[in-house]
Formats: structure tokens, sequence, C-alpha cells
């Protein structure tokens, strides 16, 4: 009787798993430690579904979709209409999270320090190269400021942080938008790579005077200093949800979805704020998973977003969330 028990016991085991919807995702590090809470919390809602995501970078995830390796990609930077045309289905765009895209250094006693637009496109162009630069200086007058070169760390994979902080760059600097501009991949002028947040992030802990750019939930998570930037209003203004918030108020959301909302307006907005996009094929190939796929989609959307303030996330406005559900119901199977 114990042996026949058992021997359903494995059985159901073994039905649930075979029953159980895999779905694969990646791209975006500023999107995982959303994820991460979000697949955690979603798994109490449909304990039938998992979820496989690899934190490789926006122009990773961008890949995997249109290789259709991965069910869905995610990307802090809105594909072109050049990348979307090679595509075997139309791709929506579906804003999760938005947040800051945080200035961090390592310096000794890492003093509070602030930044204008021309001052940090003057570090990341290579033309300011020491921390007791005069530019750095009249910003920062109460801050001991060694003689140290500046180690300015940048992204080495193709990544939608790095599309959020050239965005920034190239709306506040003639020299940079024309010089470098605006991509997930840029010919950086100076500095040195690290692969993924975790590796800029690791860089700037590491090497004493190193100055690089990582979501702000990486920022706090590794206890990292952070500037605060001049805004377009002319106020200093450290990242914050609130602060991403405020930015994302005074963005224009087209029907797609494919938006900027760097160097924002209004009192209290943070300059490198941006979105991070889940992207999907409207047409579903998989029709189980697709279903999980939507279903997971619509949770993130709405009730996911009560989630995101504890991990330095601007939740979604409401009439946002619900013209995703809209869209979100145009997905066919």
């Amino acid at each position: 009787m114990k042996k026949i028990f058992l021997l359903a016991l494995a059985g159901g085991f073994a039905a649930t798993v075979a029953s159980a919807q895999l779905i694969n995702g990646a791209g975006s590090t500023f999107d995982n430690p959303a994820f991460t809470t979000w697949f955690a919390a979603y798994s109490k809602q449909d304990p039938s579904v998992h979820f496989n995501y690899q934190s490789i970078g926006s122009g990773g995830g961008i890949k995997g979709l249109l290789d259709q390796t991965v069910d869905f990609g995610a990307s802090d930077a809105p594909m072109k209409d050049e990348a979307m045309a090679k595509a075997p289905y139309k791709i929506l765009h579906l804003p999760v999270v938005a947040g800051s895209v945080a200035i961090t250094y390592n310096l000794p006693n890492n003093p509070k320090l602030k930044f204008d637009a021309d001052t940090l496109a003057g570090i990341y162009l290579g033309r300011i190269t020491n921390w007791n630069d005069a530019k750095i200086a009249a910003l920062n007058p109460d801050a001991h400021l060694p003689d140290l070169p500046i180690v300015v760390v940048h992204r080495s994979d193709g990544s939608g942080t790095t599309f959020i902080f050239t965005d920034y760059l190239s709306a506040v600097s003639p020299a940079w938008s024309s010089s470098v501009g605006k991509n997930v991949s840029v010919k950086w002028p100076a500095g040195i790579g690290g692969k993924g947040s975790e590796g800029v992030s690791g860089q700037v802990k590491q090497l004493p005077g190193a100055i690089g750019y990582v979501e702000q939930a990486y920022a706090d998570q590794n206890k990292l200093p952070v500037a605060e930037l001049k805004n377009a209003s002319g106020e200093f203004v450290a990242p914050s949800a609130e602060a991403a918030s405020k930015a994302m108020a005074t963005a224009t959301v087209p029907e797609d979805f494919r938006f900027s909302m760097v160097n924002a307006p209004g009192a209290g907005a943070y300059p490198i704020a941006g979105a991070s996009w889940v992207l999907i094929y409207q047409k579903q190939t998989k029709p189980e998973i697709g279903r999980k796929l939507v279903a997971f989609m619509k949770w993130a959307v709405t009730e996911g977003q009560k989630l995101t303030p504890g991990l330095s996330y601007a939740p979604l406005p409401e009439n946002v969330q619900q013209r995703e559900i809209k869209l979100l119901d145009t997905v066919t199977f």
C-alpha cells in the first residue's frame, strides 16, 4: 500500500511538472529587480507558470525576441522601425517600470556631489579628467575634491540604461549629440567598460576615482553614493522613485508607447529618467505559453505596480496601465 501511495504521489508530481508552463525572457538589467520580485509574487497567483529570465542587457533581449529564442524581451530602449521591420510578426511595446539612472562615484569619504549637464558631458567626453577640475569644484564648493584622475566607467554590452544615459547627454549637450549620439551601444570617447549594471557598479566600487551610471536600484543595493543632477528647471535633484514619477508625469506617451522622458521640465523631476519595456509578439505562436504570458503582463502592469516603489521604481500612471490592458487584449493565439 505504501509503495502504491508513493508511486501515485510521484506520478502526480510528474504530471504537475509536465503541465507547468515555462516562460523564457531575456534583456534589461534595469528590470531585473522588478522581475525577481514579480515572478515570486505571481507564482502565488498562478503556481502553474514558471519564469526563466536572463539579465543580459537590452540588446540581448531584443536579439532573443527577433531570433525567437525567448518568449519576451525586455529593453530600456524602444526598438527602432528598421529593427522591428525584421520581425516575423508585429512587436508590442509594453512599459513595465520607470526609474532613475544614478550617477555614482568612488572618492575618499564619498562626499555628496552635484553635477550639471555640461560637467557630466565633459567627463564622459574625456574633456574633464581630474576630480579637482574647476568646473566640478564650482558646483561643489564645500566638498573636498582630491587631485585624482577620473576613471570613467560605462557599459560594455548593448544596454537600455546606456540608451537612457546617452539620450540625456544628447538632449543637453550639442557636442555629445554631434559626436557620439544615443543608442544602446555607442563609441565611447573615454573610459572602461563593465558588463551589465552589476559590472559597472562593481568597477566603481573597486576603482578609486571611478564614476559610472547605473539604475538607482543597483546603487541602493550596493550602497553606492549618488550625485544630485541639475534638471531643466535649474534644481539639483537626487535620483528617486518620486523624482522619476515627476519626470514621467510630463512625458507624452504615444499610441505605440515608444517615448522618452529625459531632461523633463517641471519641479522635482530627475533629468536622467526613463521607462523600460517588455517586448512581445502580437501574434503568439505557442498558444498555451502566450495566454500565460498575457495574463502575467496584465497583472504586472496593474497589481505588480504596487510592488515597484519599494524597489526604487516609479509606478506607471493609471491611464497608462489601462491603455496597456487594451493593447494586450489585441494579442492573438
